[in-house]
């Protein structure tokens, strides 16, 4: 298991944890992050991304990104 922020672009993972507050949590579940959905790394700039997960294209902060475990 290692945060989403160490993934390459072009990899597909499973979101396999996410930590932080519940209200961190809870927004990343609006988004669409919950735990066994496929995520794709479209691109990766410092640790910044742009994922696709559900059919969308999300764009997460390295703060973000290292708090889902995949």
């Amino acid at each position: 298991m290692m945060p989403l922020s160490m993934a390459k672009a072009g990899e597909i993972n499973y979101i396999r944890k996410i930590t932080g507050k519940d209200e961190l949590r809870q927004h990343l579940a609006e988004l669409g992050f919950v735990v066994g959905e496929k995520i794709t790394v479209v691109s990766e700039i410092g640790g910044n991304m742009i994922l696709s997960i559900k059919d969308s294209r999300i764009a997460l902060d390295k703060s973000m990104a290292t708090r889902i475990m995949v």
